[in-house]
Formats: structure tokens, sequence, C-alpha cells
């Protein structure tokens, strides 16, 4: 009876452990996590993301970006706009400044006109969060689907890199960002 009652106790602990177990890889978000979540990636594609103007026209917002990536995207900004004083200003004025050509946070250079989120990835303080992206003003219209990370910092979600699809030019907009940085006369 003793030695039932240990593999019971045993079968028992085993299938506790197995029914505790997050299954898949599921998230462990709350709907209170999908909901901020969703309301920064609306937030970055309603505020920024139809034209490379908003980011020149507005300031970047520290309640939207990491500190790393907001500071990469008001460094690049800073040598855009100096730039474009600088061939102002000189004898060639006609010529062409460094500046963001094309969409900035999608991998489409034409940029995108319509998103949805398709699935989010939350844990503790990350996320990824896959958006399909559509471009209906060429035939035939094209679809992608970029992965947009995100950090939990001080309380809040915020977006701290964007993996770009296959159709882009660039591996992510860290990349991007670095790049425009470093490579600038």
């Amino acid at each position: 009876m003793k030695i039932i009652m240990k593999n019971f106790f045993l079968y028992l602990s085993i299938f506790f452990a197995f029914i505790s177990c997050n299954k898949k890889g599921e998230s462990t978000s709350s709907p209170v996590d999908s909901t901020a979540v969703k309301t920064k990636i609306s937030a970055l594609y309603d505020q920024y993301g139809k034209s490379n103007e908003m980011v020149y026209n507005q300031p970047i917002s520290s309640d939207l970006f990491s500190p790393d990536l907001k500071k990469n995207i008001e460094k690049a900004i800073q040598i855009s706009k100096e730039d474009i004083e600088k061939v102002k200003k000189s004898a060639h004025p006609d010529e062409k400044p460094l500046i963001f050509e094309g969409a900035i946070f999608s991998s489409l250079y034409e940029g995108f006109t319509d998103y949805k989120i398709q699935s989010m990835d939350i844990h503790d303080t990350t996320a990824d969060v896959i958006v399909q992206f559509e471009y209906n003003m060429a035939t035939p219209k094209v679809v992608w689907t970029d992965k947009v990370h995100l950090i939990n910092s001080d309380g809040q979600w915020k977006i701290d890199n964007i993996d770009f699809d296959t159709i882009g030019n660039s591996k992510n907009l860290t990349t991007r960002l670095n790049d425009f940085i470093h490579n600038t006369p």
C-alpha cells in the first residue's frame, strides 16, 4: 500500500508540474499589458508612421521610445537638420542634404497605407509584436510584416527596436539609424 501511495503522489506531482507549465511558450501577459502594448503600436504608426516629415516636426516621445532608441533617433535627426542647414548656406544650396528617405519605421520605402497587429508575445519585461502592413498604391499591392520589440521600462511599455521584413533595405531600425549616424561625412 505504501508503494502504491508513493507512486500515486509521484505521478500526481508530475501531472501538476505539467499542467502548471506555460503551454507552447505562450505569453504571460495580462489584459492590461496587451492593451498598453497595442496602444504603443498605434501611437507609433499613427503619430510617426505615415510620413518622415513627422520625425522632423515634433519632439521624439520619451513615453513611446526606449531611452537608447530615442537617443539614436534624436541624434540622426540632429545630423540631418545640421546637414540641411549646411547645404542651404553652402556654395551649392541645390545639393541634396542628408535626410531620411523612405519610411523610417517600416520596411517598405514608400511606407504603408494600412496596418494591423497580427500577434503579440508578451513576457515580464519584453514584448514582440508582429505587425502586418499593406501598401495599396501600387499594383499588385504589397503586404509584409515587421516585428516591433518593446521593453517595459519604469512601468511603461516602450518601443526598443523594429526588425524589418526582407523587402526592406535594412535589418532593423537600430541598424538603419546607426548606419545613418556613422555614414555621415
